[in-house]
């Protein structure tokens, strides 16, 4: 109502001026309030987060498969870890630190009782997906219990019974100011002596991303 009454007051004021006669109005309108309200607006202003640091895991199972012929020493199935995804929002890492994920198995506990297969029969070799400029590097390849060591001077013979490296960021603000998210998988084998009982076995392989300081 009060945009209406304003509109109509603006070409009176114009004719004057000019000199002409616009018909049918007899001076400068003049617009009479009447009645106002009002809408209250209101707006709550969380504080900004600092992000975070974390890790993700794309599925939560693999299920191995045998390698028929693979030896006649002993039986192999193999898989592929999902993939496992380091995703920092942080706005500002931390100066002198780092982050790492590493891997370790349980047992393989049978269904129907069958004696354990420990995880050191249970090898890896990582692989990063992210392509980057060194800012993350994959683990190294860890074989099982049942192969001959590479690397005598430290045996990496080991299966993920202890924590294995799958991947490192030497600089948290590195990588981070590089992508922020960094995912990494592993090529899963296990190895068991030809006369391991049949059946279903089972086992938690736990992924755990640590930060640490230099």
């Amino acid at each position: 109502m009060i945009r209406n009454a304003r509109t109509r007051a603006v070409p009176a004021s114009v004719g004057l001026l000019g000199g002409l006669v616009i018909v049918g109005v007899g001076g400068v309108a003049v617009a009479e309030e009447t009645g106002s309200d009002g809408v209250e607006v209101g707006v709550t202003i969380q504080e900004r987060q600092a992000g975070a640091l974390s890790l993700s895991v794309a599925a939560g199972d693999e299920t191995l498969v045998e390698v028929d012929g693979a030896s006649d020493d002993y039986r192999e199935f193999t898989g592929v870890l999902p993939d496992v995804t380091v995703t920092d929002t942080r706005s500002a890492a931390p100066e002198g630190v780092y982050w790492y994920v590493t891997g370790q198995a349980s047992d393989f506990v049978g269904t129907t009782g069958q004696d354990p297969i420990t995880p050191d029969h249970l090898g890896w070799a990582p692989t990063l997906v992210t392509e980057g400029n060194g800012e993350v590097a994959e683990g190294e390849e860890v074989l099982t219990s049942i192969d001959e060591s590479t690397n005598p001077s430290v045996p990496n013979n080991v299966g993920l019974a202890g924590e294995e490296l799958l991947q490192l960021a030497l600089d948290s603000e590195d990588a981070r100011a590089a992508n922020g998210t960094w995912t990494a998988n592993a090529a899963l084998t296990l190895k068991t002596p030809n006369d391991v009982e049949p059946g279903s076995y089972s086992s938690t392989l736990t992924l755990t991303l640590f930060e640490d300081t230099y």
